[in-house]
């Protein structure tokens, strides 16, 4: 997680890393080929890095600002490491659909939308459900919400998030995205105090400037 997105610092993706953890999950992947269970894993864990390290350079603009994934130049993703990856998690799946292979692939989804618009939300969503039984953790539960707000609207997320507003009020994504969909719903000063929230806890300097902007937007 820390090559894919720091959580302090200038930089927003560490190359170095995220090189070596693919390289260590393909040795991975070699060494439990004789083992179903724990290789229909390990294809999910190499699949999930090859489809989020194939958006590395989509992943900040020239500044080093950061760039979302709606808004990524898909022309620029690595379709070698996508193809590989697309290869990998229907054989994860069938292993009996772990963490690892549900996150794959929900980052499947989103590497075959030839764009934004056509992303399968619904699915996605559905996916993310499937996770939070297998990990019912405050953070999957944020991150279902989210894709419930992108597949039925915003007003359908957000009193998901906040009801994950004891346990994630901490967690700056949490403010981040519930400043996103008040955004969207044209409920500006709760959006506003919401940025104003995440920028007091973000520890990233991309993330940071890109909450800025957030407000500054708001604020104009």
């Amino acid at each position: 997680n820390e090559g894919y997105a720091t959580t302090a610092g200038d930089t927003w993706v560490r190359r170095d890393l995220c090189q070596e953890a693919i390289r260590l999950g393909r040795m991975l992947v070699e060494l439990t080929v004789d083992l179903p269970a724990i290789s229909a894993e390990a294809r999910g864990l190499l699949a999930l890095m090859l489809l989020h390290d194939s958006r590395r350079d989509a992943r900040t603009d020239v500044a080093g600002d950061l760039v979302l994934l709606e808004n990524q130049d898909r022309a620029t993703w690595d379709r070698a490491q996508i193809d590989e990856a697309l290869e990998l998690v229907p054989h994860a799946l069938r292993g009996g659909a772990g963490r690892y292979s549900l996150q794959a692939a929900i980052a499947a989804l989103h590497a075959s939308a030839p764009r934004a618009a056509d992303t399968d939300w619904p699915q996605i969503a559905a996916l993310f459900e499937q996770l939070m039984r297998r990990q019912p953790t405050p953070v999957v539960a944020l991150n279902h919400a989210v894709a419930i707000a992108m597949a039925r609207g915003p007003a359908e997320g957000l009193p998901r998030i906040d009801a994950l507003r004891e346990q994630l009020a901490d967690y700056h994504l949490w403010h981040a995205a519930r400043a996103d969909l008040l955004r969207r719903l044209g409920r500006s000063r709760e959006a506003a105090a919401a940025y104003r929230a995440a920028l007091v806890l973000v520890g990233s300097e991309p993330e940071r400037r890109f909450l800025e902007r957030r407000l500054a937007e708001l604020s104009g």
